[in-house]
């Protein structure tokens, strides 16, 4: 049986600077040089993708990193695309690391006639050859369930904490994290418990889809130094009202840690001219110019953590351990310092 000497990388289209990124993580962990798969992801003259590995990759353990963020169906599909001609080479293993998961938010029937999108995007990455999946932050957790492989669902949280305690050391107990909906409580309830933290919750109601009748602030927030954690922020809409909400209830000032910034329509002018002091947000979905620009958007990078879980899936070890601060820590302390 040929034997898997190494990790092998490929990326799309989708995000390309986070997939050097990782590449050049897991250099440093090796003491050797790991570039990307050279392959070519075109498209035709009518837009069908066409892939082209000019490496051999029999038996050997494929990484490709690719958010299916976007335009979403177009990085789904080179994805896919990917996957089939890594299989038809014989790879041994095909692990599909997706930063962010697009189609999350469609994991359960809302209403008659309509789509599970989540679980058929699960069944046709399935069906394309991956044997794999490492993501970050699942908008619902429960879509592991609809895969029947294996799921890596990795967590922002401990980076956001590091990053808290390095830029908010020494306000002591003036810190409340706020979930902005109550379906995010458990998220950030997490990080709560992560820094030592308040939790506060802002209740919405909807008039209608995508539109808020009426927010609610339930906890005390008062003379606080609020931190809304969320897994995405698409147009900013809910965020920015909940900002200016808790500053009503009469927050010192309110921040935002974000998993994955969609920042579709105006959401990047919308942030810029809200009273967010910042918001954070990881390099899961490739950070556009304006994004880049903004002066009270900070971007915090995931090549680390998924740097040392594609290592520790290659050697067959624990990835819940980049849970705990002890790993994770040392990880990112050229950027962070240690001490929480």
């Amino acid at each position: 049986m040929h034997t898997i000497h190494e990790p092998k990388l490929i990326s799309g289209n989708a995000n390309r600077p986070l997939a050097s990124a990782i590449a050049r993580r897991m250099s440093m962990h090796r003491g050797v040089n790991v570039n990307l798969v050279d392959a070519r992801v075109e498209r035709f003259n009518d837009q069908e993708i066409f892939v082209e590995v000019y490496e051999n990759v029999r038996g050997e353990d494929m990484f490709i990193i690719q958010p299916t963020s976007n335009p979403a169906n177009d990085n789904l599909m080179e994805l896919m695309i990917m996957a089939d001609a890594l299989r038809r080479s014989s790879a041994a293993r095909i692990t599909a690391v997706i930063p962010y998961f697009g189609y999350a938010r469609q994991d359960r029937r809302t209403k008659a006639r309509t789509p599970i999108s989540a679980k058929l995007v699960a069944n046709l990455l399935t069906e394309a050859g991956i044997e794999r999946i490492l993501t970050m932050d699942l908008h619902a957790a429960q879509i592991q369930g609809f895969f029947d492989i294996p799921v890596d669902n990795l967590y922002s949280s401990p980076i956001f904490a590091l990053d808290i305690a390095h830029h908010f050391n020494g306000i002591g107990d003036k810190i409340t994290v706020v979930s902005p909906d109550v379906g995010g409580v458990a998220r950030a309830r997490e990080l709560a418990q992560r820094i030592g933290a308040g939790l506060a919750i802002v209740d919405k109601r909807r008039s209608r889809p995508g539109e808020v009748a009426e927010m609610t602030v339930i906890g005390e927030v008062e003379g606080q130094t609020c931190f809304i954690v969320d897994d995405l922020c698409d147009t900013a809409g809910t965020l920015v009202k909940a900002a200016d909400k808790l500053l009503e209830a009469g927050a010192a000032e309110v921040h935002a840690y974000i998993s994955h910034g969609v920042f579709s329509g105006p959401a990047v002018e919308r942030i810029t001219g809200s009273r967010l002091k910042t918001l954070v947000v990881t390099d899961s979905i490739q950070p556009t110019e304006p994004v880049r620009a903004a002066h009270n958007i900070r971007i915090v990078p995931t090549a680390p953590l998924f740097a040392q879980a594609i290592m520790n899936i290659w050697q067959g070890t624990s990835v819940s351990s980049l849970f705990e601060h002890e790993t994770l820590s040392p990880i990112y302390e050229g950027l962070y310092s240690r001490a929480i």
